[in-house]
This record gives structure tokens, C-alpha cells and sequence, in this order.
């Protein structure tokens, strides 16, 4: 599937789905996340795992406290979680959570709409 947009409205689609976050940010149903965590949440969801803190900062970029803080964050509001590696004690692996599933589904069906919106 091909989506041509022009560049304004991936803006503002990035903008609609912005809002929409922010504007049903509760701490109890709906976490605040920001750019950086929201980005290490997606790639935990949508790319093939085993994930772990030393992969995550690789690919993002970024050292690995900022993975964990991230992490700590997401785990206090069971979005994910951590296990220590079995076969190599220094990994940590990060898993999926059926709460972390169903708020990235929710996430995928808010830019569903507000891309329908654009039209």
C-alpha cells in the first residue's frame, strides 16, 4: 500500500495525532509519552524482537541510561517489561505487555482516523 502525501499534510498528521495524545494524556488510562520514548516503544512493537537495552541505544542512537530511564518510565505503567538474559546475565530483554499491545493498537487506530481526516 502507497500513501502520497504531501509534506504539509504529513504535518499536520503528525499534528492531529499529537493532539489527540496529548488531549486524552491521563497518567491512570493514557501515558504522556514523549517523542524519544514513543519512539523506543514502537520499534519494541513493531520490530521483530529479541529487544535489548544495548540493541535499543544502537539503533535510536542514544547511550543506554536513556534506554532505561525510558524503560523505567514504560515499566512503572506495565507497557513493558525486563528480564535479565538466561544465556548472557549482562542483557537485559525487554518484552511486550498485553497493556503495551493494546495501547499501540490504540495508537495505530488514532492515525488511522486522523489520517482519514486529511481527505
Amino acid at each position: 500500500m502507497s500513501v502520497n502525501l504531501k509534506p504539509a499534510q504529513a504535518l499536520r498528521l503528525l499534528q492531529d495525532v499529537s493532539f489527540g495524545l496529548v488531549q486524552d494524556a491521563k497518567p491512570e488510562s493514557s501515558p504522556d509519552f514523549t517523542l524519544r520514548q514513543l519512539a523506543i516503544l514502537l520499534t519494541i512493537y513493531l520490530d521483530p524482537p529479541p529487544h535489548t537495552v544495548r540493541g535499543l541505544a544502537k539503533k535510536l542512537g542514544v547511550t543506554k541510561p536513556v534506554i532505561t530511564r525510558a524503560l523505567n518510565a514504560m515499566g512503572e505503567l506495565d507497557i513493558v517489561s525486563r528480564r535479565r538474559d538466561e544465556a548472557d546475565r549482562r542483557n537485559v530483554i525487554i518484552q511486550r505487555t498485553v497493556k503495551g499491545s493494546l495501547y499501540v493498537e490504540a495508537l495505530g487506530d488514532r492515525v488511522v482516523a486522523a489520517a482519514r481526516n486529511l481527505a
